[in-house]
């Protein structure tokens, strides 16, 4: 719990402090948005681990369903321990990737039962009918716009059909 705490800050404070000014109402990109929403700490310190800041500040579009740090913390304990150990960094870069579509799909493009096809490789099934779930997450929160693509914010962590 610890280590994770101090990860999440250290990355948070990291890519903060390395975050290009915006001026003239530009949006920042999927990054620097989930930096500055203060809910992703270990979502950042994740993407930083596995060695994906760059591609998420990249020209994208990415869609990106993005787990909260309550999301996280629900996975079974020392979960996210193991997932941000050096020689697990294959199995987070899939985690994380299969929360990641290309293209920008905001929520008036999505239909229930959508297959969607994410960078990890396999497909995420999106329901619409009550509340919008992506496989076993809600979304809670959509549209977040960023220069490179959208955010979704989801309750749960997704985990690709490999690792159920």
């Amino acid at each position: 719990m610890i280590r994770r705490t101090f990860l999440g800050l250290t990355a948070a404070t990291l890519m903060t402090a390395s975050a290009p000014a915006f001026a003239g109402g530009h949006a920042m990109d999927i990054v620097d948005t989930a930096v500055g929403a203060g809910s992703f700490t270990t979502l950042v310190a994740a993407v930083q681990a596995a060695g994906l800041v760059d591609t998420l500040k990249g020209e994208g579009p990415f869609t990106v369903f993005a787990p909260t740090d309550d999301a996280f913390a629900a996975l079974p304990e020392g979960t996210v321990d193991m997932l941000l150990k050096p020689e697990n960094k294959d199995m987070l870069v899939s985690v994380l990737t299969y929360h990641v579509v290309p293209g920008k799909v905001m929520s008036g493009d999505l239909s229930h039962n959508m297959m969607a096809a994410t960078v990890q490789g396999s497909e995420i099934t999106v329901m619409t009918e009550g509340k919008v779930m992506v496989d076993n997450a809600h979304v809670v929160t959509a549209d977040i716009g960023a220069s490179n693509g959208v955010i979704h914010v989801i309750d749960a962590v997704l985990m690709p059909p490999s690792m159920k």
